[in-house]
Formats: structure tokens, C-alpha cells, sequence
């Protein structure tokens, strides 16, 4: 998945009302690692918002790690702990990926086919700041065409069994969405 993903203000009021919680976020149409992300975190089955910087630097790395693949995530120990305890949600409009067209990047923009958000699945890392990385998928069929990863959303539905399910349970939320549920389209 590529590194930037959109996210309009007005979202707040619909995400409020489905997680019963007050949530606000600013308009960034174009968001960038180390921005500040609005997330939704659950304790105790109620949900708040937490804003946290997209993106965590561990000391051996020599960039910063915006990804983890949702294969890997429960057994890699950078990411172990966090997708143990401390899993959010982000709401936003749709991501970009970007593909060669005739020599130059032309940059797409994916979002639910019905205009509404999506809540892609991401880990927080709590330290001096509040950090976190999303997750990553193996592509349907529509995305494969663009990228070789799209983030792991989970279903308005599956948000419970998101924050409340033991690590082992939740492979079936990591599969990847249907084509019909995406619109694809430029993004110039």
C-alpha cells in the first residue's frame, strides 16, 4: 500500500453515530506519514478517539515504517505486542496508489463504491507520542491491478470482532474486500 490516504471532515458526523463516540477529524486530502491521524480505539466495548502520528521509527530501522502485513503482524516483534493490545481503526475516505502509465506515475484514488467511509486496520504504539502503522492485505482483484498490497478494511459490522477478538480469530477480517466494494478512480 502506498503512503498516502484522504480524509474529509465531513466523515466525523457518520463515524460518530456508528460508534456511538464523540469523533472529529480535519480535512487532508492528501495524508502523509508522520501527519497526525484521527483513530478510534475501544475500551471496556466504548469507543474514543485517539489522534496518533502515522508511522514509528524503531532503532534499527533507517526509515519509517508506515506498513505491516497482516500475515506477519501477530509474530513479528516489532509489531507483536501493539496488534496484541492496542489495534485501532482509521476512518477515511480511500487511499492513492500510484501506477506507470506511458512512461509517467499516474496517481488513483480507492474509496467504497458508495461514498462512504472506510476503516482501515491499523496498531498504535504508545511512547513519548502516540504512533501507529496500518495493516496491509494481499489485493482483490481490482486493487492487484494498481498494487501489490491494499490496507486490510474492516467492515462497519466487524468493528467489535476487531477490538474484541483474540489475535488468533481475527485472520478471517484480514482477507481482502470485494471488487464491487471499491471505486477506483484518477486522481490528478
Amino acid at each position: 500500500m502506498c503512503g498516502r490516504f484522504s480524509v474529509n471532515k465531513a466523515i466525523s458526523p457518520i463515524v460518530s453515530e456508528l460508534f456511538n463516540t464523540h469523533f472529529n477529524t480535519e480535512t487532508n486530502a492528501n495524508l502523509s506519514p508522520s501527519q497526525s491521524v484521527a483513530t478510534l480505539v475501544s475500551s471496556n466495548s466504548t469507543y474514543h478517539q485517539v489522534n496518533a502520528l502515522w508511522g514509528i521509527k524503531p532503532s534499527w530501522s533507517k526509515r519509517l515504517i508506515i506498513n505491516a502485513q497482516s500475515e506477519t503482524v501477530a509474530t513479528k516483534p516489532t509489531f507483536r505486542q501493539a496488534f496484541q493490545h492496542q489495534r485501532c481503526l482509521i476512518p477515511c475516505n480511500g487511499w492513492f496508489e500510484w501506477r506507470t502509465e506511458e512512461g509517467k506515475k499516474v496517481k488513483y484514488l480507492f474509496e467504497h463504491a458508495d461514498k462512504v467511509p472506510v476503516y482501515m486496520a491499523g496498531i498504535l504504539f504508545q511512547h513519548e507520542l502516540t504512533e501507529l502503522v496500518t495493516l496491509t492485505t494481499k489485493p482483490n482483484l481490482k486493487c492487484g491491478q494498481y498494487h501489490k498490497r491494499m490496507p486490510v478494511l474492516i467492515a462497519e459490522e466487524d468493528k467489535d470482532s476487531w477490538f474484541q477478538s483474540s489475535p488468533q480469530d481475527l485472520a478471517p477480517l484480514f482477507q481482502h474486500v470485494n471488487n464491487e466494494i471499491i471505486h477506483v478512480e484518477r486522481s490528478d
